[in-house]
């Protein structure tokens, strides 16, 4: 029991958002990593599939002319299915890939800001040189009948020590996470989630408009996930924060309650801005 306590607290990383407050994370295992690569890799082997059927009715109808233009396209197809596949998916909102989403966890920037595209494309495109181009130097070589001993280890180990790195660096992460600066953490799914504009609070509190102009959309997120955390720490930390920035004085037993109803009316005003054709990304626009 012991030992696994401290084999959980061992992955548990502070991820200090640009407010200043730390948010507990936890890092995803290797396991569930490989488990989610191989779901996506299986969903892009089919859509691949489907891909390559459609391309061989296509050059049927041709009749055999066009071949060598056809495979050029299906190459690129396969290229952009296989890059576009985790980029598109991680620049989402849930910074998760389908495979990810099944097992409980998402991409997230090691700064502690919202996860950009740049950081997306660069974890993601090293893949290709991870993982991706030394299978397809083997898959290449063997199909020319060329392949040997020597040039299958070396694909095979240069794979496998890309493949492996994870292991062997405390914060999990591949070659990709480390140049892009992120990290693959857990975000377990909620059977039910609370709609938490609509917390009754024992304490009213009234906000002026210019209190509410103080943050945006990415605010919103990172106060959701720190209400629905329970972490009294952070709550009282968050509230401070926020006391501060809007000019209240929040004592430390009303802090859930001033959060609960800060959100609710943030979040309704930036309800309302948006139907009239206008949003505040964060709390720098103006």
């Amino acid at each position: 029991m012991a030992t696994a306590r401290r084999a959980a607290v061992s992955t548990i990383r502070p991820l200090i958002t640009p407010e200043g407050v730390d948010l507990r994370i936890k890092l995803a295992d290797a396991g569930t990593r490989a488990a989610a690569f191989l779901l996506d890799f299986v969903i892009i082997i089919v859509t691949a599939v489907v891909i390559t059927i459609v391309a061989l009715f296509g050059l049927a109808g041709l009749n055999g002319e066009g071949a060598q233009p056809l495979f050029i396209v299906w190459i690129i197809l396969i290229f952009f299915l296989r890059n576009a596949y985790f980029i598109v998916f991680e620049a989402g909102r849930r910074a998760a890939t389908p495979g990810k989403r099944t097992l409980g966890i998402r991409v997230a920037s090691r700064s502690g800001a919202g996860l950009s595209v740049d950081q997306v494309i660069a974890r993601n495109l090293m893949r290709e040189i991870e993982i991706f181009l030394p299978l397809s130097i083997i898959l290449g070589r063997s199909e020319m009948g060329l392949a040997d001993t020597l040039s299958t280890i070396f694909g095979l180990v240069w794979a496998l020590l890309f493949a492996l790195f994870p292991l062997f660096n405390r914060d999990r992460m591949r070659i990709g996470d480390l140049l892009a600066g992120t990290w693959v953490v857990e975000a377990p799914k909620l059977a039910l989630v609370e709609d938490l504009s609509q917390r009754q609070n024992a304490r009213a509190f009234r906000f002026t408009q210019a209190q509410l102009d103080a943050y945006g959309i990415a605010e919103l997120h990172k106060l959701e996930e720190v209400l629905r955390r329970e972490d009294y720490v952070a709550l009282k930390a968050v509230a401070e924060t926020i006391g501060r920035k809007i000019g209240m004085m929040i004592e430390p037993g009303d802090s859930r309650a001033f959060l609960t109803a800060y959100y609710g009316e943030l979040r309704a005003q930036l309800e309302r801005k948006l139907l009239l054709g206008t949003r505040k990304a964060d709390k720098y626009q103006r």
